[in-house]
């Protein structure tokens, strides 16, 4: 018994597909499946049911299969170790992002977070919070860059930083004549708004008035984009509410469409969460650290230039 045979084993548990298991381990398909066949040869048993697809673990499979997420997470604990004593950070670290925050966030860190620490590969998943907690829970990735609360007890929770919104409105809408925007000012049908599954449009949500969530009467698009909105908003004028790390990636045009909020202002509490055994501790830890340092210097460039536009903001 190996541990690349445990590794095939666990894949294929999470993945039900020997295909997708294969692409996952990097390896064909015919590879991994003939390692599944020594496993099984050795201990005698069959560890899932060929027949159904997706392929599902036997009984006796399925507690194999625990047994040997166990022994994966020993065996990664003891690589952590000698990377540790040998003061060098290396390994794979696979990493889901809201998508709400990943174009912010995940270009210019990843390439400052390479350029520190060459000996970990990094492995980006962009998506919505569900899925990324379904990947946490399936041993996909080893954590996710999420916004809070998550109605989950099973994960860690790390607090990363707080991120104000603020409103992007065309020009002949009426907050572009406003100095400063007031929570009763905002209507959810006068705004575009990220389609469903998106805990942007949540928190949009709650801030408005109480009874305001009907949708637009003129009109309503679907999209998971916040360069979307912008761009709807420029050329159709209306309004939308966009996280503060997004100014970066304004033209300084486009940040004179920036109104924002009236003290207290609306905000968003980003998040690292991980499962509780933390099997990749350190290089979790880096990356918060890694992180936090970036947004820092990030959104101090971006409030100054938006500051500079509104000197009285």
């Amino acid at each position: 018994m190996t541990i690349v045979q445990l590794e095939y084993l666990v894949a294929v548990a999470t993945h039900r597909s020997f295909n997708k298991a294969a692409s996952h381990c990097f390896v064909t398909q015919p590879t991994l499946s003939l390692q599944i066949q020594k496993l099984e040869d050795l201990l005698g048993v069959k560890l899932f049911d060929r027949t159904q697809q997706p392929v599902v673990p036997t009984k006796i499979g399925r507690e194999i299969i625990e047994k040997a997420k166990l022994l994966l997470e020993d065996f990664q604990q003891i690589q952590d170790l000698a990377h540790l004593e040998k003061e060098e950070l290396a390994g794979e670290l696979n990493i889901g992002v809201i998508t709400t925050l990943a174009p912010y966030l995940i270009p210019k860190l990843i390439a400052q977070f390479s350029q520190k620490h060459p000996g970990v590969k990094v492995n980006i998943w962009e998506e919505t919070t569900s899925q990324i907690v379904s990947k946490l829970k399936q041993g996909m990735i080893d954590c996710g860059i999420v916004s809070m609360p998550i109605l989950e007890n099973q994960f860690s929770e790390t607090p990363l930083f707080t991120e104000k919104m603020v409103v992007y409105a065309g020009n002949q809408s009426p907050l572009a004549h406003k100095k400063r925007i007031h929570l009763a000012d905002i209507h959810a049908q006068d705004f575009w708004l990220l389609k469903e599954g998106h805990c942007l449009r949540d928190d949009i949500l709650r801030i408005c008035p109480k009874g305001d969530e009907q949708k637009s009467s003129v009109y309503e698009f679907n999209t998971g984009s916040i360069e979307t909105l912008i761009r709807l908003v420029d050329e159709n004028n209306g309004a939308t509410v966009i996280p503060e790390l997004a100014l970066g990636s304004l033209t300084k045009e486009q940040r004179k469409k920036i109104r924002h909020f009236t003290t207290p202002e609306p905000t968003r509490q980003i998040a690292l969460l991980s499962p509780q055994s933390f099997v990749k501790r350190r290089l979790i830890e880096t990356l918060k650290s890694e992180i936090m340092h970036f947004y820092h210097s990030t959104l101090g460039q971006a409030r100054k230039a938006s500051r500079t536009l509104f000197p009285a903001l």
